[in-house]
């Protein structure tokens, strides 16, 4: 009886989450507010700082947590110049993969966050997790930070 109270117990518990189900397909404001981070990646595959800066908003920042294999771990702060100046035409081809992003929002702030893969020339060249902030501004989704993190081992292979 005992058991059976405990068992009862636990799961009213407020602090449990409820049973998991199937992930819903996203919804046309999941959609929206992808708009600009899908852009953004089209952006830096076509290597066009032009067609980044369209999805960005001004003020905004980029911080970056590389970790090496060795363990060290240094973090970087950039404005969003400094990221763009990053992407200049040349001979490499960038492709940046985002797997099952999360979407959070509320009202006019969205929130992103998925693991990712980088690959240059179709090669893996690090991984993490990509973190955007976006808000709605005249009707539309912006980006006004992005963070992430890089590893250089233990990636996904492609």
């Amino acid at each position: 009886m005992i058991l059976v109270l405990l068992s009862l117990l636990a799961q009213t518990s407020p602090n449990r989450l409820p049973p998991a189900g199937p992930v819903p397909p996203p919804d046309a404001n999941d959609q929206a507010v992808m708009q600009p981070v899908n852009a953004l990646f089209a952006g830096i595959a076509a290597r066009d700082a032009a067609a980044m800066r369209a999805q960005i908003i001004a003020g905004g920042s980029a911080t970056s947590v590389s970790e090496r294999p060795d363990g060290t771990r240094t973090v970087q702060r950039r404005s969003w110049d400094e990221v763009l100046a990053r992407f200049k035409p040349g001979p490499e081809k960038f492709e940046e993969r985002l797997s099952d992003p999360a979407i959070e929002t509320d009202g006019a702030v969205a929130m992103v966050w998925g693991s990712y893969v980088f690959l240059i020339d179709g090669k893996v060249h690090h991984c993490g997790v990509d973190h955007f902030d976006l808000v709605r501004d005249s009707g539309a989704w912006k980006i006004a930070n992005v963070t992430w993190s890089e590893r250089f081992s233990g990636c996904p292979r492609q």
